[in-house]
């Protein structure tokens, strides 16, 4: 037995203890009042009639329908049944639906008609009694459906209250995922871009140790830069995902790249020596930030990605639009059979998709007949 069930047969024993007790004291006081003046008949028959109340209020507790029908026709024998047959049309209106607690009431005001035909009631016309006797009935079936009603309420209001938390819960659960989704993304395009380069030029070293001094230090020198660049966009986005409000115009915010900045990409990757070709001029016009930020890490990964896995292959850059319609970049280069000169996580591409999803756009990438690895995606821009 679970510990659901232990607690609701300890309930049902409580309630049954608590009823037969409350019970008898009211069946002891009717017969108290009610056998002072009786032949020894009566007396006996209401005395038959208490023991049996007490046996089927404990069956009201568990069978509150078969049991209210039974305690009415105990209430035609002597009015010592009557709190008995009250109990029953209470308990059943709180319990059961309301025609069937309606039928128990009307068993118990039968039960009160035929007790008043044939042993009337003193100092009150038998139709009086009997109405009064309708409407106590009447009263406890509406006093029970209405506690009925109230549990309901409140068993539903905690429901809810119950789903609502879970909700929330789940809401917290998936904000927190995001979270990490976006730092995650901000983390790999900053720090790819920044350690592809490092390890470009560190394996320049690593290969022509015997290199000219000049060409080494001015190695030495970038692999420095390189590695200062990434602390300080590290600290940017840091200090983006730190601040309340993403729109905020606060001074101390960093500056967010966008296409302004390409020039100085594309720059550092040609210094690298990844040779870089720019299809077409560079649109003039400064898209919204968002979608000029998601922009300059499209060609950013594009470029890291090139550098990787296709190293010394020429990157093709063309992007196109303006106010009101598309910008459109697509990035081409040459694939290299074989493993990557850098290894990478696999999840460039996916961040990417992701980002420009956010931004209400598409991305789209293959490998084409020629061998040629293309990246196309558009974003929306606003007129």
């Amino acid at each position: 037995m679970n510990a659901v069930s232990w607690t609701n047969m300890r309930s049902r024993v409580a309630a049954t203890a608590i009823s037969m007790v409350a019970i008898g004291v009211l069946v002891g006081l009717m017969v108290w009042t009610t056998t002072r003046s009786e032949s020894p008949t009566l007396v006996g028959l209401d005395l038959v009639t208490a023991a049996l109340s007490l046996v089927v209020t404990a069956w009201i507790v568990r069978q509150p329908i078969a049991g209210g029908v039974v305690a009415g026709l105990l209430a035609a024998v002597s009015p010592v049944a009557t709190p008995v047959a009250s109990f029953a049309a209470l308990q059943t209106a709180r319990v059961r639906p309301f025609p069937q607690a309606a039928l128990v009431a009307a068993a118990g005001v039968a039960g009160q008609a035929v007790q008043g035909l044939w042993r009337p009631p003193a100092g009150l016309p038998y139709r009086w009694w009997l109405l009064l006797m309708t409407a106590a009935y009447a009263a406890l079936l509406g006093w029970g459906t209405w506690a009925q009603a109230r549990r309901k309420l409140l068993a539903a209001l905690r429901e809810r209250a119950r789903r609502a938390e879970q909700d929330q819960q789940h809401k917290v659960a998936e904000a927190r995922q995001a979270e990490r989704a976006r730092i995650a993304r901000e983390m790999h395009d900053v720090l790819a871009h920044r350690l592809s380069l490092l390890a470009t030029y560190a394996g320049a070293i690593e290969y022509r140790p015997d290199a000219a001094p000049q060409q080494l230090a001015a190695a030495a020198t970038v692999i420095r830069d390189s590695a200062h660049q990434a602390l300080v966009e590290l600290r940017e986005v840091i200090t983006l995902l730190r601040s309340d409000d993403a729109d905020d115009a606060d001074a101390d915010l960093p500056a967010m790249k966008s296409l302004g900045d390409l020039p100085r990409l594309i720059g550092e990757a040609r210094a690298a020596g990844q040779p870089v070709q720019v299809d077409n001029p560079l649109p003039a016009t400064e898209p919204p930030q968002q979608i000029g930020r998601t922009a300059y890490r499209i060609v950013q990964e594009a470029l890291t990605n090139a550098r990787k896995h296709a190293p010394g292959q020429a990157v093709h850059l063309r992007l196109t639009g303006g106010p009101g319609s598309r910008l459109t970049i697509e990035v081409r280069n040459q694939t290299v059979a074989g493993s990557p000169s850098v290894p990478g996580s696999g999840t460039g591409l996916i961040g990417l998709a992701e980002r420009v999803a956010l931004s209400a756009g598409g991305l789209e990438h293959e490998i084409d007949a020629a061998g040629q690895f293309r990246l196309s995606a558009w974003l929306p821009w606003p007129a």
